[in-house]
């Protein structure tokens, strides 16, 4: 059982996780070129709750409703799913490394991009078919890397994700390379961005997010098991296999959606379930949907100083949560080796 003190700190850890979401979301709505005041923007929220009228003007309720709403919830499950999948990930193969690309789904999806924008798009635009291409290349590569090494240890499957991925990471480069003038607008899709968001991204991806992160952290208490090993769990009576392949494939499916519509974003998948472990321990059942909450507050965060610290311009948001996940990443790992000499 666990103590009144572990209670109390994954409580307050639960509040202060809310806390800054509220922030996160308040702030991702209300910064950017055009100015609205925070009051003006609830009073619009209101108004389409039926509650008083508006008092922002034509321009400033389409740049919130049709910008910043659906750029800011595609944040939200961007990062919630990314940072579950990690913790997934980490925990049904016991490697504190592990991240939503583990299993080739970054390479499949970027590979499925890449041939939209080179063979569809003729290197000139990124076509419409850019994320059904992606996300089709995800599961392919998943498909493949379950395919060689899903009926050995998680050890074998490791291995043949890392195969699988420098196969497919090879034939992008040859397709890339096929037509130069297509060279950076597929750099720009593979680091990320929220640019492109829109209601129609947000509900093709919506329901693939929210089964798999239900699933992942229904699984939680299998995984706290499996901590132990492989041949401990079942002679627990834990269905290890059927484990594996249930959380393996909600994990990757989720990461396929997300990474079909906002690109490749690294780093949330590592730095959360890592920072949340720190805070309340090591029980999955705590820290998949506390990753959720902190992840999705991470990528709302990161996407804002994306579009405003170089306004007009835009930085691709892979490049922030490098540039903060990186560092974040070394101090964790420290932490964690002094918390254990």
């Amino acid at each position: 059982m666990k103590s009144s003190s572990t209670r109390s700190r994954i409580l307050t850890v639960t509040a202060l996780g809310f806390v800054a979401l509220f922030g996160a979301m308040v702030v991702g709505v209300g910064v950017g070129p055009l100015s609205m005041s925070w009051g003006h923007i609830i009073g619009d929220v209101a108004s389409h709750l039926g509650l008083g009228h508006s008092t922002l003007d034509s321009l400033q309720s389409t740049v919130l409703w049709q910008l910043r709403a659906p750029r800011l919830v595609l944040g939200l499950l961007a990062g919630a799913m990314l940072a579950v999948a990690g913790g997934t990930y980490q925990g049904v193969f016991r490697n504190p490394l592990a991240d939503p690309y583990l299993l080739g789904v970054a390479a499949g999806a970027g590979l499925g991009a890449t041939v939209a924008i080179v063979q569809i798009g003729d290197g000139l635009s990124t076509p419409a078919w850019t994320p059904w291409l992606a996300f089709a290349g995800a599961l392919i590569a998943v498909s493949l890397t379950w395919a060689v090494g899903g009926r050995g240890t998680s050890a074998s499957l490791v291995l043949a994700g890392v195969a699988i991925s420098s196969l497919l990471t090879s034939a992008q480069t040859f397709v890339q390379q096929s037509s130069h003038s297509s060279i950076a607008r597929v750099y720009i899709w593979l680091l990320g961005s929220l640019g492109g968001a829109s209601w129609h991204s947000v509900w093709m991806t919506l329901p693939y997010v929210v089964v798999c992160i239900i699933i992942c952290v229904a699984s939680a208490g299998a995984l706290d098991v499996m901590s132990v090993g492989d041949v401990e769990s079942r002679s627990l009576g834990l269905p290890v296999e059927r484990v594996r392949l249930v959380v393996v494939a909600a994990a990757s499916l989720g990461t396929a959606a997300v990474v079909s519509s906002v690109g490749l974003i690294g780093f949330v998948g590592i730095i959360v379930p890592h920072f949340v472990r720190l805070l309340v321990g090591s029980s999955y059942r705590h820290i998949l949907p506390l990753s959720a909450l902190i992840g999705a507050t991470f990528l709302v965060l990161t996407d804002t100083v994306a579009r405003t610290v170089v306004s007009p311009s835009e930085l691709p948001l892979g490049v922030i949560t490098a540039l903060i996940g990186a560092p974040m990443f070394v101090l964790l790992l420290r932490a964690r080796r002094e918390s254990l000499t």
